[in-house]
């Protein structure tokens, strides 16, 4: 029997319909970027189609190997296990039909730079002269019962912080977890910084962007001293296409999930872009070789034993690209001048007692 290949976007379904309109722009917009694949979606529950309609219409269209992807940013229950539960249960209802899973958004470079540019817009739409320095990120996730997920989006605060070079970063949530997104503000708005961006980092509208945002309209109005912008959610940005674009073409690849993906050096990370293509060299080059009598001077407080000190991950890159992470340790050569490193809470902070 021929192979036949089609896509299929899972998302959670929500009951609100500019939520499930939004999806269904995504899903043409994945169908522009694959034109090769027939594309179709579906949704677990709250909207229609579910994804067992948008299997069958691939069916119909003659596929037999479905690559699905789920239609979310983060693992949690839904993409662990109610998906697959639905995907697996239809394959083994229709003979000679196989569904090959992939994995969600996650954290991604390019899904960072969408939400950078997210940000940015709200920045330059508020206009004014209040210095990153003195402006406070907030990041809001959709809050999960998974530790795992809702870590994910501490990462992505983090990046985004350290990115852009704003004064602070903080994480809440809006349902599950906490902080929830008053207490997370209120905390937010004690720090001094002037300014607050309350950033969704959200794939599409509904109820809970709705209440973020109206959320931050509480708190602004108990601190009128500082300025609160409200940052559009991620919604159908080109890079968020085009990273579920990778994810269907990972699971025919046979993805390296390797985190080498978010190194600074491979691929443009915010904030960071002169970096790209610099060569990745060790900087433990001075001390390799050196045995456990002496330590090279090196301050890492650990003996080093004669071994090539180009940390293995244990795990088969599949390509050598001498990948070997420094631990950030300043041994003052080699360096990259970080691009915040005026950033009045960094290192140049520590430097103001030895004039």
């Amino acid at each position: 029997m021929t192979e036949k290949l089609g896509v299929m976007v899972c998302g959670h379904g929500s009951r609100d319909q500019g939520a499930v309109e939004e999806f269904a722009s995504v899903a043409r917009g994945l169908t522009e970027k694959l034109p090769q694949f027939p594309v179709d979606y579906g949704y677990l529950e709250f909207a229609t189609p579910i994804i067992r309609t948008g299997l069958d219409n691939l069916r119909e269209q003659g596929v037999n190997r479905v690559l699905a992807v789920p239609g979310m940013l983060f693992a949690a229950g839904h993409a662990k296990n109610d998906i697959p539960s639905v995907l697996n249960t239809y394959a083994a209802g229709h003979d000679g039909f196989t569904i090959e899973y992939g994995r969600e958004l996650g954290v991604d470079l390019k899904m960072i730079r969408a939400a950078g540019d997210r940000i940015r817009e709200a920045l330059d739409q508020a206009g004014g002269d209040v210095p990153l320095h003195e402006t406070l990120l907030m990041v809001v996730g959709r809050g999960a019962s998974d530790p795992d997920a809702n870590s994910n989006v501490a990462k992505v605060m983090r990046m985004l912080w350290e990115g852009f070079g704003f004064g602070w970063g903080e994480t809440c949530y809006s349902g599950v977890t906490f902080p929830l997104v008053e207490p997370g503000l209120e905390h937010a708005a004690k720090l001094g910084y002037r300014r607050i961006v309350v950033f969704p980092y959200f794939l599409f509208t509904g109820i809970l962007i709705k209440r973020i945002y109206d959320y931050t309209d509480v708190v602004a109005a108990r601190h009128p001293e500082i300025e609160f912008i409200k940052a559009s959610y991620l919604n159908d940005h080109p890079l968020v296409i085009e990273t579920f674009a990778d994810r269907v073409r990972e699971i025919l690849d046979g993805a390296n999930n390797m985190n080498c993906q978010m190194c600074k050096y491979r691929e443009q990370v915010l904030g960071f872009e002169s970096e790209v293509g610099l060569p990745q060299e060790s900087h433990h080059h001075h001390v390799e070789g050196i045995g456990t009598g002496d330590d090279g001077g090196d301050d890492h407080g650990q003996q080093h034993h004669a071994h090539d000190h180009t940390h293995d991950h244990s795990h088969d890159h599949s390509h050598d690209h001498g990948h070997s992470h420094d631990h950030g340790d300043d041994h003052g050569h080699h360096h990259h001048p970080y691009p915040h490193a005026d950033h009045p809470l960094g290192p140049e902070s520590m430097k103001k007692d030895d004039a």
